[in-house]
């Protein structure tokens, strides 16, 4: 369908023979990304503080949001969007060398975390019609249930929640 590329789609059958499901390339590039950093709900990732790295951490969250956890799929690109805000964040303002993303599921909430070695705090600005930056924090608080910023001995975390239902 249009505009639906990469979303799972109703599978038509046909016949009693079953229909084997086969990996998307998103599914496989979400499996090399897992392989690679390691699973961030088993703890804290390291990704190198490059502007790629946000296509890594994209794909880390949506595969967590939508295959791990079996959260709906606009959860899921809320997630993705906010995770890419953060990382940006990251990467763009502290100078550091990684950054490390953790997500963290309870009852009826998802957390996600980016943390990075700088104490420098990330400000939430107002936002006109006509910026064409500063719209990250923005859309974290619009976006997200809760936010907020740890500061560590050594950095600091800059994290998101948002409400889940459960099933």
């Amino acid at each position: 369908m249009a505009g639906l590329e990469g979303t799972d789609q109703p599978r038509q059958r046909t016949g009693t023979a079953a229909v084997r499901w086969m990996p998307s390339v998103e599914d496989e590039l979400a499996l090399k990304a897992l392989d690679l950093f390691g699973d961030p709900t088993l703890g804290e990732v390291q990704l190198p503080s490059r502007p790629e790295s946000a296509v890594a951490a994209r794909r880390l969250t949506q595969s967590v949001v939508l295959r791990h956890w079996g959260l709906s799929a606009q959860l899921a690109e809320h997630a993705v969007l906010l995770v890419s805000e953060l990382v940006g964040n990251a990467v763009r303002h502290t100078g550091a060398r990684y950054f490390g993303l953790r997500m963290l599921r309870r009852r009826g909430w998802l957390r996600i975390e980016v943390r990075d070695p700088s104490r420098g705090l990330p400000c939430l600005m107002p936002v006109h019609e006509l910026d064409t930056s500063g719209r990250g924090l923005f859309l974290v608080d619009k976006l997200s249930d809760r936010w907020g910023v740890d500061l560590l001995a050594r950095g600091k975390t800059t994290w998101f929640e948002m409400r889940v239902a459960d099933r």
